[in-house]
């Protein structure tokens, strides 16, 4: 398993959230992630639904997860609503020839209080982990193990930086 802590973008400071961390592990096929807010008193949960395939997550709290392999100019979205909707998109290039990635069998998303666990299938390569945090009052948080310069920008190569724990043995 590994542990990564969230920061938030410098230009869409939290008003109450303190941080958000994810906790991976890879085993049997699988990819568990489990995102965790502090300070989460504030934080517009979206209503749980039926899980379906929603475009627009990231208008509201919504936890991510891109995926690249090294050396690739396509990468992989994947978008968690904490109310039990997806999305999963493939690029051919940085923000450049989108389409619904076809999965095998629908990530589930389950939110327990502060936290939000997900199993999805496997990825390979460099990762970026990221949320949006919505608050009382309409403002949103930017929240990604690295950010570039400039506005928030989750697609951008500097936002790669972490690599997947080796899966666990069967």
């Amino acid at each position: 398993m590994a542990f990564f802590i969230l920061i938030p973008h410098p230009d869409f400071p939290p008003r109450a959230v303190r941080g958000v961390t994810v906790a991976v592990e890879c085993e049997r096929g699988d990819l568990r992630l489990r995102y965790r807010v502090e300070g989460a008193a504030e934080v517009i949960w979206p209503a749980p639904t039926p899980p379906e395939r929603t475009d627009g997550l990231w208008k509201a709290t919504c936890f991510e997860l891109f995926t690249k392999a090294d050396g690739a100019a396509g990468y992989v979205e994947f978008n968690f609503a904490p109310s039990g909707r997806w999305a999963a998109y493939v690029f051919d290039g940085y923000r450049a020839g989108m389409r619904d990635l076809a999965l095998a069998a629908q990530p589930r998303i389950e939110r327990r209080g502060d936290e939000v666990a997900v199993t999805c299938p496997v990825v390979d390569g460099r990762i970026a982990l990221t949320a949006v945090i919505e608050e009382t009052g309409g403002r949103r948080s930017f929240w990604s193990l690295a950010h570039p310069s400039g506005a928030p920008d989750f697609h951008h190569g500097d936002c790669f930086v972490a690599q997947l724990p080796a899966p666990e043995a069967l």
